[in-house]
């Protein structure tokens, strides 16, 4: 068309193969999204469409390569979630607040504004409060930081502790020992812990205490110095378990609480320890709250659908 424009953007440095997409996947969904047209040709990516449907698409086109330049693998469904954040003509950096792990191949990076707020956050506060739904990254990111900390040995251990189960840790009717009772449970953490660290370095530090893993309960009566310690799933904590976990903060230390008020367990909404904390601890200097969103979700793209109808039938 007559009106049509074209632009060009610099694709130096950035994995041609990770911004394609597999069989240029990506490349499909950017002209499905955007309603624009997409060539990939050397160290450069030119754009063509209408005035306004570049304009719209440049930022996206930026941001996936700023992905593929740190070696993050690029899906279609991270250009949907661009599409979607990203405001006219606004970059969204994905290089900004990157965290890069020892032995890692690959950068973690926060992939929505939400994200990079809350990464902000645990940066610059002793304790962080992080509240929204499934899938948005509040425990993978905390991990990630966790890990960074102990590998610039800024602090000298990890301490990740969860609620072992829903009403108030009730583990003795559960088969197995100790360990056996609680590791269902505390999973999720070891899950995200490997996908940083090698297996047999997670091993280690698990034998030598570096890291600990455990349930809430386990904390009463400690002090924690030099630890960066995240409590998961909060919403399933006690009011009495919250303050007592956040009594243990110690000199030196870095506490992330992160939760979904969506998914408390608890016989009463407002035994929540999260629900509590929101009301009781806003304004201190040195606590931040974060509030991540379903479009911050970056699992599969039916996961924010999901979670925004459910949020639809619940206030209809």
């Amino acid at each position: 068309m007559s009106d049509d424009i074209q632009h060009r953007i610099s694709a130096e440095g950035a994995d041609p193969l990770l911004f394609a997409g597999v069989n240029e996947g990506n490349l499909q969904e950017l002209q499905r999204t955007l309603g624009v047209r997409i060539s990939f040709r050397g160290d450069a990516v030119t754009v063509s469409g209408t005035a306004e449907q570049v304009e719209r698409a440049a930022p996206v086109v930026q941001g996936l390569l700023d992905l593929a330049r740190i070696g993050e693998p690029v899906t279609p469904d991270d250009v949907y979630r661009l599409a979607a954040d990203t405001p006219t003509g606004e970059a969204l950096t994905a290089g900004d607040g990157k965290i890069v792990l020892p032995g890692l191949r690959r950068a973690i990076s926060p992939k929505t504004q939400g994200q990079r707020d809350y990464l902000q956050a645990i940066a610059n506060h002793d304790i962080v409060v992080g509240i929204g739904p499934a899938g948005t990254g509040k425990t993978y990111l905390a991990v990630a930081k966790a890990v960074e900390a102990l590998a610039r040995k800024r602090v000298k251990r990890i301490i990740l502790a969860r609620p072992a189960v829903e009403a108030g840790e009730s583990l003795g009717f559960l088969p197995g020992d100790l360990q056996a009772k609680v590791d269902p449970y505390l999973r999720p953490l070891y899950d995200a812990l490997e996908d940083m660290m090698p297996h047999d370095r997670v091993q280690r530090a698990l034998e030598t205490r570096t890291i600990e893993i455990a349930p809430l309960a386990y904390m009463r009566g400690r002090t924690l110095a030099d630890a960066f310690i995240i409590l998961d799933e909060a919403q399933n904590a006690t009011g009495a378990q919250m303050k007592m976990f956040l009594t243990r903060l110690g000199v030196n230390s870095k506490t992330v609480v992160t939760g979904d008020k969506t998914q408390i367990d608890l016989p009463r909404r407002e035994e929540s320890g999260l629900v509590q904390v929101e009301r009781v601890l806003p304004g201190i200097e040195g606590i931040a709250f974060c509030y991540l969103h379903e479009t911050d979700v970056v699992r599969h793209r039916l996961v924010r659908e999901i979670i925004r109808a459910y949020a639809e039938d619940q206030s209809g």
